[in-house]
């Protein structure tokens, strides 16, 4: 029976994958170097080539670093879905290779959708304002639902728990909003900054970052974090969320930085009194 996978003869040249790509000769011989990007081939002249796998392997990589992961993140979201050799491993490869490219267009669908409601909400607020009408609040907030995660939020921890949640987020203040989304982000980039130190995860300074961690989670109302029995499992749950869900490690700088945070919050517990 004759194979319907199209053939793969034709590479193209470092430099046109740089153009193409809209990155540097120079970035695509640094994934190379660690491993993340090799050449199809090398000319006798010396000049990279790049087949339509790698192509592949390049789009994935590009994606991988618009949702924020560092390059050994990358890589380790990669494993698996290398080149192959040839017959059946080939066929495997490519399965491999397309189940993870839906995994990246359902997000970036999601993600495109959720941008174009907010242009519009941005651009009727504009017209609004310019043409002196009067602005209606509830067409203003389209695309920044921060409900969509309803059901996950109620799945993990209970209708209830999502209830007082939301009343709570929606009694602030814009002031307290912008205050909670602020230490948010402060504590973020403090965690980020200190996995990229190679920080320990026993040292005083990590111990200090799971310690604000816990007082910012019992911030929120209904947070298993607040009940001293629960808080145990709840923390190490967490800390495994943040590694295995892209959504929570972008939030670190990416699964490396996640894995430090799991990390810290596991040695936190071990401290807890009994």
């Amino acid at each position: 029976m004759r194979s319907t996978a199209p053939r793969r003869t034709a590479d193209w040249s470092i430099q046109e994958v740089a153009r193409l790509a809209g990155t540097t000769s120079r970035t695509l011989r640094h994934y190379d170097a660690v491993g993340l990007l090799p050449p199809s081939r090398v000319a006798s002249n010396g000049y990279r080539h790049y087949d339509a796998d790698a192509l592949v392997r390049l789009q994935r990589i590009l994606l991988l670093r618009d949702l924020g992961l560092g390059l050994p993140a990358i890589k380790e979201a990669l494993a698996g879905t290398g080149h192959a050799a040839s017959g059946t491993g080939e066929t495997s490869e490519r399965d491999a290779q397309v189940r993870a490219l839906r995994g990246h267009l359902e997000w970036l669908r999601a993600e495109r959708q959720r941008l174009a409601r907010q242009i519009a909400s941005v651009e009727r607020t504009i017209t609004t304002m310019e043409g002196g009408g009067e602005l209606m609040a509830s067409d203003m907030f389209d695309g920044f639902d921060h409900t969509q995660y309803k059901d996950e939020v109620e799945d993990r921890w209970g209708k209830d728990a999502y209830r007082r949640g939301d009343a709570w987020w929606r009694g602030m203040s814009d002031d307290e909003r912008s205050a909670w989304q602020e230490r948010t982000a402060r504590l973020n980039d403090d965690w980020t900054t200190a996995a990229q130190a190679g920080t320990d995860p026993a040292s005083d300074e990590a111990q200090e970052l799971a310690r604000r961690h816990v007082a910012w989670l019992q911030s929120v109302p209904a947070n298993p974090a607040h009940e001293a029995g629960p808080l145990r499992n709840y923390l190490l749950g967490l800390g495994e969320m943040y590694v295995n869900d892209p959504r929570f490690a972008l939030s670190y700088g990416g699964v490396e930085g996640a894995t430090f945070v799991r990390d810290t919050l596991r040695t936190y517990v071990d401290r807890l009194p009994t």
